[in-house]
C-alpha cells in the first residue's frame, strides 16, 4: 500500500546548496496521492471536537477545503493582506528575510469556535503561530494544527508549544 511519502517529491539543492526540498506537488497531480493525503489529515482529526477548519494561503486551501468538506464543516480562508473584501484583522510576523501579514474577516470565527487550522507544511511556524492569534482575537480556540509535511530540523513545533500539533509526514532535516 502506498503512502503519501511515496508521491512527495525531493529535489537536492534547491533553493540553494544543501537543502533538501520537499515538493508537495507530486501528492496533488495523481489521484491516489491525493486521496491519501486528505484521508491522512481526516484520521488525524478522529476524535477531536472542531466546529470550523481553517487554512492558510495558498496552500492550507488546498488541504483544508477537502477536509472541510469531507467533516461538513465551514472552511475560513486565511489569507495575505488586502485580499479579503470585508472588514478583516490582520497580524505581521518575521520571515527569513522580512515580514508578512495575514488576515481572516472579522466574522468569519464567532466566539468560542473551535477551529482546526491546516497548512501543508510546518518549517518554522510562523505562518501558523499568526494564524493561531489571528483566531483567538476573534474569541476562538485553536485544537488542533494539521500538516501534510513536517521539517522538524526547522523546530516549529517550539514556536507553537501549548497547541495540539500534528503532521502526516516528518523529515528530520530542513
Amino acid at each position: 500500500m502506498k503512502t503519501v511519502e511515496d508521491f512527495i517529491i525531493t529535489i537536492p539543492d534547491f533553493p540553494e546548496p544543501g537543502i533538501m526540498f520537499r515538493d508537495v506537488t507530486g501528492v496533488l497531480d495523481d489521484a491516489e496521492g491525493l486521496k491519501i493525503a486528505i484521508d491522512e489529515l481526516y484520521k488525524k482529526l478522529d476524535g477531536v471536537e472542531y466546529d470550523v477548519i481553517a487554512g492558510a494561503e495558498a496552500r492550507g486551501f488546498i488541504f483544508g477545503m477537502p477536509l472541510a468538506y469531507k467533516a461538513g464543516k465551514p472552511f475560513v480562508p486565511i489569507r495575505k493582506k488586502g485580499k479579503l473584501p470585508r472588514e478583516t484583522v490582520e497580524k505581521s510576523y518575521d520571515l527569513e528575510y522580512g515580514t508578512a501579514t495575514i488576515e481572516i474577516h472579522k466574522n468569519s470565527i464567532k466566539p468560542g469556535q473551535r477551529v482546526v487550522v491546516v497548512d501543508d507544511l510546518i518549517a518554522t511556524g510562523g505562518t501558523m503561530k499568526a494564524s493561531a492569534e489571528l483566531i483567538e482575537e476573534l474569541g476562538g480556540k485553536v485544537v488542533k494544527m494539521l500538516f501534510l509535511l513536517e521539517l522538524e530540523g526547522l523546530e516549529g513545533r517550539k514556536k507553537l508549544s501549548g497547541y495540539d500539533v500534528d503532521s502526516v509526514v516528518k523529515y528530520p532535516g530542513k
